[in-house]
């Protein structure tokens, strides 16, 4: 015979974020430490070459963006969170630049993984525009998730590899 015992709810599943804003190890870094995440890698989306090399996409011609995946546990950060750390770390009121940085890679972008992360980037990008902290409205792209191309393993980690701050191989 079965028990009728309560049964626990499922623990939230882990989640992906995708997130463009400009050269991608400075992203990255941003995310790295960040209590709940448990993991990060940096590659390519939006674009419609099929994998692309980070030459590829520095001549600017394939449409991708340079963009984070950051690997999370909705029961120790949530996408909101992540989300308000993605618009502190740049400014993006800028098309398709950040900084010295310009082109369609650099793009501020939220490639959203559910419907539920689709509302919720809406929502916080209203925020950011109703705050006053930026003179420009913000440009950010919110989309649906493609294909990730991981950038070749030369570039992952890249900050902790060479000492880099900047873009550039």
């Amino acid at each position: 015979m079965m028990s009728h015992m309560h049964m626990p709810a499922d623990p939230p599943q882990i989640q992906k974020a995708t997130f463009g804003a400009g050269c991608f190890w400075g992203v990255e870094a941003a995310f790295r430490g960040v209590p709940g995440v448990l993991d990060t890698a940096v590659g390519y989306m939006g674009g419609t070459l099929k994998h692309p090399t980070y030459r590829d996409v520095c001549s600017g011609t394939t449409g991708h963006a340079e963009v984070v995946e950051v690997v999370f546990d909705p029961a120790n950060v949530s996408y909101e969170n992540l989300l308000d750390i993605f618009f502190g770390i740049h400014d993006p009121t800028t098309p398709d630049r950040q900084g010295v940085d310009i082109g369609t890679q650099y793009r501020s972008v939220i490639f959203c993984h559910s419907p539920e992360q689709r509302a919720a980037a809406d929502a916080a990008k209203e925020r950011v525009n109703r705050s006053g902290r930026f003179r420009r409205p913000v440009v950010t792209e919110i989309v649906l998730a493609q294909e990730f191309w991981r950038v070749e393993e030369y570039h992952q980690r890249s900050h902790e590899k060479h000492g880099r701050s900047g873009c550039g191989i």
